[in-house]
C-alpha cells in the first residue's frame, strides 16, 4: 500500500520528535499499516543501509544481524508484528558497512493507533562499537556530534554559518612521515580552529566542520584564506615543515524550514567544488543575495522531500545519439527533470550536484534506472540495436546492493541488458578501484555496456580507464565547442580518438550543434554524436513521434 502524504508527514514528526532525545543512538521508525521505516542517517551511513526510507525493513535489516543472532531477533520483531508484546529489547551484533560487526542494543515500542491497531514501531540502537561524540585524536566533538548540534540549530530556526575545512593528499603525509606525525598535523589543524571558533568539530577522514552562529559569510572566508595562507606557507610539526593543501566550503543556516539532510548535502557541495574545481578557494554555496540563497536552498529542501514522496515531479528527457558516418539513430540519453506547479521546471544543474551529495540520491538513481528501461522498451519495437545511456553518480556505486540493483531492475522492466549503457564519470574515481573492476565486471559479465563521461574534465580519466572496463569514452562538449577554429582542441580529439582505439572503445562526442561541427569530427574517427544539430532533449511521447521510422524503412 502507498503511503499518503499525510501519513508520511505525520510519520516525519514523529521521527523528529524521538530524534531530539536520542542521545547519540540510532533512530528508527516504522508506520506498520504502509510498511514504511525512517532511519537516522547515522545509522544508514554506518550500516550501508539502502536509505533513510525503507520498505521492508525487516528483512534488509535481518540481513544485517549476525548469522548466530538472527533466530532471536526474528522471534523478537514477529512478537512485535503479531500484538504479542508491546516491547523489544535485544542486545546482537549487526554487520557495519565495511563487513565487520559491531555489538548493538537495540530497544523499541509498539505504538497503537486510533482503533487500537498496532500502527508505529519506534526505538533506538546504540551501537557499542562507535565512537560517538569525541575523536580521540584531536578531542574535538566527532560527525555525530555535529550533526546533532546541526539538528538542534534547525529545531530552534537559530541562524548560523557552517564551514568545512579538509586537508588533501593526507595519505602522502602519512606514507613520507608516519601515521603518528599525520595525527599531530591533524591536531594543529584542529588548534588553529578552535583558537578563532568555539564549536569544532572532527568530520570523517581528514575535513573539519564549524558551527558558527554570530558571524558572517566574509569573516569564515577571512579566516579561512589566513589558514590556506599558512598551509601554504608551512605547518612547522614536530622541527618538519609541511606545506597541506586546504579546501573549503561554507554554507548558511537560515532558520527556516531546512532539514538536517539539505543542510548538509549543501556545505558537502560546497566543500566538494572548492576541492575539485576552485584548487582549494573557499566556496559559499549559492553566493548570491540572502533572499535568493534562503529561496534556493527552500527548494532544494522542497525537491528533496519530493524524492522521498516516490520521486514526485521528476521525469526524463531522451536526446538521441546517431552514428557518426550514416547519422542514423543509434541510442538515446535519458535525462532527469524536474517540474512543479510553484517552481515551475528546474534545470537538472540546479539541483542534482547538490542530490548526488545525499545520503537519498540511490533512491532517486533508481527510480531513473526503472524509468529509462520501463519507457526505453519502446525504442526497441522500432530500433532492436537501440542503445540506451543511463547516467549514475558514485554514491550509487557506493551502495553495496548496486549491482544487485541493475539486474533487479532489468529483470523487472524485462529491458535487455545488451541495451543498456551505464554512464560514469572520472569523478567514481575517487572510490575504491577493486570495488568499482568487481561491480563494473560484474555489470559486464551480464551484457550491460560502459560509457566514461565528460572525458577530460578530471585528472585520472585515463587511470581509471586503464583499471575497469570502458566500452565507449564520451569527449565533454568543452572539446568539442571550438573543434572549427581552435588547433589545440583539433589536437587533444586526435589523441582522444587514438586513446580510444588504444582501449579498443568507441568515441562519442557531446555538444554537436552544426554540420561544421559534424564534418570535422568526423575526420578524427569519432564514432557517435550527440548535440542540439540531432535533437534536444525531449519526453519520451515526443522523442518516439520524431524518430518514427518512414514508412517502408
Amino acid at each position: 500500500m502507498e503511503i499518503t502524504r499525510k501519513a508520511r508527514h505525520m510519520l516525519d514528526n514523529l521521527f523528529h520528535a524521538f530524534s531530539i532525545t536520542a542521545g547519540g543512538k540510532y533512530v528508527f521508525l516504522t508506520d506498520m499499516k504502509y510498511d514504511l521505516s525512517r532511519w537516522s542517517r547515522q545509522a544508514v551511513e554506518f550500516f550501508g543501509l539502502p536509505s533513510e526510507y525503507m520498505e521492508n525493513v525487516s528483512e534488509i535489516w535481518l540481513n544485517h544481524v549476525h548469522p548466530d543472532d538472527r533466530e532471536e531477533y526474528a522471534r523478537s520483531m514477529e512478537a512485535i508484528y503479531k500484538g504479542e508484546t508491546e516491547e523489544h529489547k535485544l542486545q546482537y551484533r549487526a554487520m557495519a558497512k565495511d563487513g565487520s560487526y559491531v555489538v548493538c542494543t537495540c530497544q523499541g515500542i509498539l505504538i497503537r493507533g486510533e482503533n487500537d491497531e498496532a500502527r508505529y514501531f519506534a526505538g533506538a540502537i546504540q551501537n557499542h562499537g562507535a565512537i560517538n561524540y569525541v575523536d580521540p585524536t584531536t578531542g574535538l566533538r566527532s560527525l555525530y556530534g555535529f550533526l546533532d548540534d546541526l539538528k538542534a540549530l534547525l529545531w530552534k530556526k537559530t541562524p548560523a554559518l557552517l564551514m568545512m575545512v579538509g586537508i588533501s593528499g593526507f595519505s602522502d603525509i602519512n606514507n613520507l612521515y608516519g601515521y603518528s606525525f599525520g595525527n599531530s598535523v591533524l591536531r594543529h589543524v584542529a588548534n588553529l580552529l578552535t583558537a578563532e571558533f568555539s564549536s569544532v568539530y572532527r568530520m570523517d577522514g581528514t575535513k573539519f566542520a564549524v558551527i558558527c552562529e554570530n558571524g558572517e559569510a566574509e569573516h569564515l572566508q577571512k579566516v579561512y584564506t589566513e589558514l590556506k595562507h599558512n598551509a601554504t606557507v608551512g605547518f612547522i610539526i614536530d622541527d618538519e615543515r609541511i606545506n597541506p593543501t586546504l579546501n573549503g566550503g561554507i554554507a548558511t543556516v537560515y532558520g527556516g524550514e531546512e532539514s538536517l539532510e539539505t543542510v548538509y548535502s549543501c556545505l558537502t557541495y560546497a566543500y566538494s567544488e572548492s576541492k575539485k574545481k576552485k584548487h582549494g578557494e573557499a566556496v559559499v554555496f549559492n553566493d548570491a543575495s540572502s533572499d535568493d540563497n534562503r529561496k534556493y536552498i527552500k527548494m532544494l529542501n522542497y525537491i528533496r522531500s519530493c524524492v522521498t514522496e516516490n520521486c514526485k515531479g521528476f521525469y526524463l528527457c531522451y536526446q538521441p545519439i546517431v552514428d557518426a558516418n550514416s547519422e542514423r539513430l543509434k541510442g538515446a540519453e535519458a535525462l532527469i527533470r524536474w517540474k512543479d506547479d510553484t517552481y515551475g521546471v528546474v534545470p537538472p544543474v540546479q539541483f542534482i550536484p547538490v542530490l548526488e551529495q545525499d545520503a537519498l540520491f540511490p533512491i532517486l538513481g533508481k527510480w531513473i534506472l526503472r524509468t529509462a528501461l520501463h519507457e526505453g522498451k519502446a525504442f526497441l519495437e522500432d530500433y532492436p540495436d537501440f542503445i540506451l545511456n543511463v547516467n549514475l553518480a558514485y554514491s550509487q556505486l557506493e551502495q553495496n546492493s548496486f549491482v544487485d540493483d541493475v539486474l533487479d531492475i532489468l529483470h523487472e522492466t524485462g529491458f535487455p541488458a545488451q541495451n543498456l549503457c551505464l554512464e560514469i564519470t572520472e569523478r567514481c574515481r575517487i572510490l575504491d578501484i577493486n570495488m568499482l573492476k568487481n561491480r563494473f565486471t560484474a555489470l559486464r559479465d551480464n551484457g550491460i555496456r560502459l560509457a566514461l563521461d565528460d572525458f577530460g574534465t578530471g585528472f585520472s580519466s585515463i587511470g581509471l580507464m586503464r583499471e575497469v572496463p570502458i566500452d565507449t569514452i564520451k569527449v565533454d562538449r568543452e572539446y568539442v565547442k571550438n573543434i572549427t577554429t581552435s588547433q589545440m582542441d583539433q589536437s587533444t580529439i586526435r589523441s582522444i580518438s587514438r586513446l580510444a582505439d588504444a582501449f579498443f572503445a568507441e568515441l562519442c562526442a557531446e555538444g554537436i550543434e552544426d554540420s561544421e561541427m559534424r564534418d570535422y569530427l568526423r575526420k578524427y574517427h569519432v564514432t557517435s554524436l550527440q548535440g542540439y544539430y540531432y535533437g534536444k532533449p525531449v519526453p519520451i511521447e515526443q522523442f518516439l513521434h520524431d524518430h518514427k521510422p518512414a514508412e517502408g524503412a
